[in-house]
């Protein structure tokens, strides 16, 4: 920043300078702007930071006259954008570059030269700022005595308001009018305002001179936008800040100034006063009920705009002695060199600089003339923290001896560390206000090119931080003192005695056109935020439309036909009503206990409805929801309600109540013993109940349809959650889970990470490698039935099988592992004819090899001489599959039983499978290059290994594959 001593160069010229007088809402600022932009080049001062940004935005959307953005430039304390080339400047008055010359300036407030703190800069730009070609000063009527005296002969404009301005009278906060700004002129006092407008009219914004220009703009959007009716504001909206307020009210008129409490004078009220009406439209004034009518001739001069003249403004000494500290300080104590001019008080800059000359460290410092120049631009860091002088005036001490230390630069660590402290977005909102006005002394310091090494990156790293302090402190004033539904409310019932609330076709609950809500179904979801007393009329008047439309809509579910309703993915029942389609209950399976396993047959529906919806005509419904799922069930597991409703006796009835518990499959090795008890008869009786007596499973074919699947997966997911619920356990997403099923069609997949009891409901046998359906296992058995019957020392594995099975070579061997099938390596030499074939039930085991010649069988595959064909080698071995012992399978069956015994077994024959076909799939090519060797005398291998088993199957596939 320039100091005061520098000064605009006006040789050679001999400018115009206007001075242009008036009360708010006469258009000078505007004025001002467009002969800003009329000339080459040209710079405003304007009193605040937020209206210097509002005018640069301003200027951006052309409200002015066409201008590019490059050639506009906003300087303030805390914000700089300078393109290279900028021709005009917006700036706050202390941030102007008055040694820059250009053609034209504006000084904006010009008022403001009595102000006790900032009088000083306003009355040196009034007295030496000037453009080479035009200078305007604008400011209230009140300036023109005092600028006639100390201006040479100027041209002093006129201007009227272009709107009346008028008493209002006194209101509550209750009864205000509409687009009205409450001025108050403290936080406190602005947020328990704030808070009862909240309340009672649904919402305002906050305006206060401390909040950053992106916090500000952004609640000043919210009232412009007409989001919220009021906007509470400290004087800071005085100083042309343009909104649309319609109506003023003065809940205080006392203020803090910085040094004492005062009332504010007739001129600065009017200054407030005055932002009421815009353009052609009148505004009013008035106070809050709970503040005393302003006196007739105060209201008087405010209509009028009739003030005492301003007799003198305050001034400070420009020209400085910067020889040492005490010089710079006798020179600042300088009496004014005329009439009409008064010194000013000592202000903040000066006080730090009078209480830093009794520190030693620093008198040490200020060696010369340069480096207390340089101390006085660290004074004037502005005490945006609003601390004690002693705080302040350590910081700046601080500040001093880094930039007057070394090279001359703030430490980077130094720098972080503060904004680190502000990058906190969480807080109430004197915290994230503390935090913005310590962020905004950070901004400060960066701005200044010549105190930071990386002036570029401290500046992008403090703005980054206000921004987000600014967008959390926003947010925070919405969810504190805007309620948009009381407020959108509020508007649309002014002037209305009765609230009547209506239920569009699609749901939506209206009260005067405002959405206050939206009826799904059953479901009612209600707008939480109306709590107050306008609020609860509402609220009633929702609850009567309500009310009737549930019991409505009630008694047309008791009525509705059965198309009307369907189920979904997730359980629930979804009621289409005329298009509009709502979840109205859900599946409920009453009994989950052990005991009650058929419980599943008789699901009862539960109705998703408000709970305002009581008595007989809920029960009505649903009563029809449960009537309507079990008749469904009964449509689509018919086979098994027909099951259960046959008349059947001993055997056949005690096998039909297990089919029954178990969803309609059991495993056939489970119940063997039972089968062989069944006679003829009864397993005829059984196959007209739709029973099949399959080879691995007893099950019924009916509910493996698609729809009967789907219902017997989902009943089983409703059951077992209600289970893990009593449980205390998470319960299965339903429609997630069930989507994980195979898709209607397939008949065999590769396996999820689903239970195998979920599979088996949905008609599914598991094994590792893939899911079947069970009627395809018993095509499988169809397959091998002939093939042992032609062969009972066993049967080859082949592509009808793996067909089927919808697998490769490895997976097939996987399932007939599981299913009770035992690979065996036969040499062709020990095949016997059918005739002389032994039994597989008869057959002793044989001695199996120990893993060392296990070994050397599988070295030897891999090692085989070149000359050795594949074809030489197939006729060598031979893989049969051959059903295991009864004892073998009943073990298995035990296993399964427990679980963790038959996961054990398969995982180690499937690694075995694994590796046998790892071994079968090794390049020939691999062993060609590697001399052969006679051949050594070891034991036979182990016809019942399993080490070649998928080797013959993948062989035989390369060979059809290369035919």
């Amino acid at each position: 920043m320039l100091g005061h001593g520098e000064r605009m160069s006006i040789s050679g010229f001999s400018p115009q300078l206007r001075v242009v007088l008036g009360p708010t809402n006469t258009g000078k600022t505007h004025l001002a702007m467009e002969r800003l932009l009329a000339h080459q080049s040209g710079m405003i001062g304007l009193p605040l930071r937020l209206l210097a940004r509002e005018t640069y935005d301003r200027c951006l959307r052309g409200d002015f006259g066409r201008v590019h953005k490059a050639d506009i430039a906003l300087i303030t304390g805390e914000e700089k954008i300078l393109p290279p080339k900028a021709r005009y400047f917006i700036c706050t008055t202390e941030a102007m570059p008055i040694s820059r010359e250009v053609e034209f300036v504006a000084i904006d407030e010009c008022q403001l030269a009595t102000d006790e703190e900032r009088g000083h800069v306003f009355t040196d730009r009034i007295l030496h700022a000037r453009g080479t070609a035009e200078t305007i000063l604008l400011g209230a009527a009140t300036m023109a005595p005092i600028l006639q005296q100390l201006l040479d002969a100027p041209t002093i404009e006129t201007r009227a308001r272009f709107s009346s301005l008028s008493w209002g009278g006194a209101h509550k906060l209750s009864r205000l009018p509409r687009r009205s700004a409450i001025a108050a002129f403290s936080a406190d006092n602005v947020y328990a305002i704030a808070e009862i407008i909240r309340q009672q009219r649904g919402g305002a914004a906050v305006v206060m001179g401390g909040l950053s220009p992106r916090t500000r703009n952004a609640q000043v959007a919210m009232y412009q936008s007409g989001e919220v009716d009021f906007l509470v504001a400290t004087d800071a909206i005085g100083m042309g800040l343009n909104m649309d307020v319609d109506h003023v009210a003065f809940a205080q008129t006392r203020k803090f100034d910085g040094r004492r409490h005062r009332e504010l004078s007739a001129a600065e009220l009017a200054q407030i006063a005055g932002r009421a009406g815009r353009h052609q439209s009148d505004g009013s004034f008035g106070v809050t009920a709970d503040l005393p009518p302003f006196e007739e001739p105060l209201i008087e001069q405010i209509e009028m705009h009739e003030f005492e003249p301003v007799k003198g403004l305050y001034w400070r000494n420009p020209n400085l002695d910067f020889t040492s500290l005490e010089a710079l300080l006798l020179s600042l104590e300088k009496s004014a060199p005329r009439p009409g001019l008064m010194r000013a008080p000592i202000a903040d800059d000066m006080q730090a600089a009078k209480m830093l000359s009794r520190d030693p460290a620093t008198l040490d410092r200020l060696s010369d003339e340069m480096r207390v120049r340089l101390f006085w631009q660290v004074a004037q860091i502005p005490d945006f923290r609003k601390t004690t002088m002693g705080e302040h005036s350590a910081l700046i001490g601080d500040v001093f001896g880094f930039v007057s230390d070394g090279e001359g630069h703030i430490p980077e660590s130094w720098m972080a560390d503060r904004i680190e402290r502000c990058d906190v977005a969480e807080g109430d909102l004197d915290t994230l206000s503390t935090r913005l006005a310590h962020i905004r002394t950070w901004t400060y310091i960066a701005q200044r090119n010549d105190w930071l090494a990386d002036t570029q990156h401290w500046q992008d790293a403090s703005r980054k931080v206000e921004e987000r302090l600014s967008d959390a402190l926003h947010m925070k004033l919405i969810g504190q003192f805007v309620d948009r539904k009381t407020s959108a409310l509020m508007r649309r019932l002014v002037g209305k005695e009765e609230v009547v609330a209506e239920i569009e076709a699609n749901g939506d609950i209206l009260i005067a056109g405002e959405y206050m809500g939206r009826l799904k179904g059953l479901h009612v979801e209600r707008d939480p935020r109306l709590k107050a007393a306008p609020g609860g009329t509402a609220r009633a008047a929702v609850e009567k439309a309500v009310g009737e439309a549930l019991r409505m809509r009630a008694q047309a579910i008791s009525l509705a036909a059965d198309n009307a309703l369907s189920l979904s993915d997730q359980g629930e029942i979804v009621w289409d009503n005329g298009g509009d389609k709502a979840v109205i209950g859900h599946v409920q399976i009453s009994s989950a206990q052990e005991g009650d396993k058929l419980a599943y047959l008789a699901p009862q529906a539960l109705l998703v409805a408000d709970e305002t919806l009581t008595g007989e005509i809920r029960s009505q419904a649903q009563t029809r929801l449960t009537d309507w799922l079990r008749f469904q069930l009964s449509q689509n597991l018919e086979a098994l309600k027909g099951l259960q409703n046959a008349e059947l006796t001993g055997l056949a009835r005690g096998l039909a109540f297990q089919l029954l518990e178990h969803k309609g499959v059991l495993a056939r090795r489970d119940i063997a013993d039972l089968l062989g008890k069944l006679d003829q008869d009864l397993r005829a009786t059984l196959r007209q109940c739709g029973v099949r007596f399959g080879f691995y499973h007893v099950f019924m074919p009916a509910l493996l349809k698609p729809a009967a699947a789907k219902w017997l997966a989902l009943l089983s997911l409703v059951e077992d959650n209600a289970q893990r619920v009593l449980r205390d356990q998470k319960p299965r997403p339903i429609g997630e889970t069930l989507a994980l099923l195979p898709s209607a069609g397939l008949t065999s997949s590769a396996p999820e990470k689903l239970p195998a009891w979920f599979y088996r409901a949905a008609g599914f046998y598991t094994c590792r490698a893939r899911v079947i359906r069970f009627d395809m296992l018993e095509r499988l058995a169809d397959i091998i039935r002939p093939l042992l019957t032609e062969n009972r020392d066993g049967f080859e594995a082949n592509e009808a099988m793996m067909s089927i099975m919808g697998c490769g070579a490895e997976e097939l061997a996987d399932i007939l592992t599981a299913l009770g099938y035992q690979p065996h390596e036969v040499a062709p030499a020990e095949k016997t004819t059918n005739g002389s074939a032994a039994s597989p039930t008869e057959e002793q085991p044989e001695e199996k090899p120990d893993a060392e010649t296990e070994a050397e069988v599988a070295e030897e595959e891999i090692t085989k001489t070149p000359d050795t064909s594949e074809e030489e080698e197939q006729a060598k071995v031979k893989i049969i599959w051959r059903p295991a012992p009864r004892n073998a399978q009943a073990g298995k069956a035990g296993k399964a039983r427990g679980g963790k015994g038959r996961a054990q077994n398969r995982t180690s024959d499937k690694s075995s499978n694994r590796n046998a076909a790892k071994s079968a799939g090794k390049k020939t090519n691999r062993s060609s290059t590697k001399k052969s060797s006679p051949r050594t005398h070891r034991k036979p291998a182990d016809p019942t290994s399993p080490f070649a088993v998928l080797k013959q199957l993948q062989e035989r596939a390369n060979k059809q594959d290369e035919a």
